[in-house]
């Protein structure tokens, strides 16, 4: 964004993965809902920042952020970083044009192209509760599970039937207690290994928003140019979402 300078925000679109009350001390910067289609856009306008950071994202009663959201903001001089959920995805597929990932999930997906897009998501409370999580992501209790075993907890065996039982679990019903009690553990043991959750999502996230201010320096400097292009897809989807078109070329991309 050509009138974005050090002292333009940080945009953080954060939901289920980690508490404000928990990012707000790590990271000064201009908090936000899950991203969906459009919200890119329409926050860049109103706020001109020089980075945004992705955590969480909408996708069921919202469209997704659509890709070319992204690049057209990392276009427009804007520095991107993914973390955790959503951020995480967007990132390893958008990591050859300019975006940053930061974290195991970001890296976990970028290696495991065919990774499943529902490994991170989790169902959760409404916005008026700050989208608390109702279940758990299916890489949070993947790592869980490989801890409790290296930690001798549980037996391999066990490792592979939970981890097996999770996959096979809708991403609205995954929770740790449902699926070691379908695996067959009783209620005594599940309330003890609930206490060694590893949650690797919002390791991530707190990981991206100490990282935000270097990393935005970082590339600004580097200064990474990002092609872009609207196409007639993209259009569209904008006029679906009730944006006005218009919008897309106020400002002038950046050399």
């Amino acid at each position: 964004m050509d009138d974005a300078g050090e002292e333009s925000p940080i945009l953080v679109f954060l939901g289920s993965t980690l508490r404000l009350a928990e990012a707000q001390p790590v990271l000064d910067a201009v908090y936000l809902q899950p991203v969906a289609q459009g919200d890119i856009l329409l926050a860049a306008h109103a706020f001109r920042p020089r980075a945004m950071v992705l955590i969480d994202g909408q996708f069921e009663d919202r469209p997704a952020v659509r890709h070319k959201e992204i690049l057209w903001a990392m276009a427009q001089g804007i520095v991107v970083i993914g973390a955790a959920s959503m951020g995480a995805l967007r990132a390893a597929e958008l990591s050859e044009f300019g975006m940053i990932g930061v974290g195991l999930i970001y890296r976990w997906y970028r290696r495991w192209r065919l990774a499943p897009d529902d490994a991170v998501a989790v169902h959760s409370g409404p916005p008026e509760l700050g989208f608390l999580p109702l279940t758990d992501s299916l890489i949070d209790l993947q790592r869980t599970f490989a801890d409790l075993t290296r930690r001798g907890l549980i037996t391999a065996a066990e490792r592979d039937l939970l981890t097996m039982t999770a996959r096979n679990t809708n991403f609205r019903e995954r929770q740790f207690e449902a699926i070691l009690s379908a695996a067959g553990c009783r209620t005594e043991r599940v309330k003890e290994l609930r206490n060694e959750m590893v949650r690797q999502k919002k390791l991530d996230a707190l990981l991206a928003l100490r990282s935000a201010q270097a990393l935005a320096v970082q590339r600004d400097e580097e200064r990474v140019g990002t092609s872009w292009v609207a196409t007639n897809t993209f259009v569209r989807d904008l006029e679906a979402g009730g944006i006005d078109l218009k919008l897309v070329n106020t400002y002038k991309l950046k050399p």
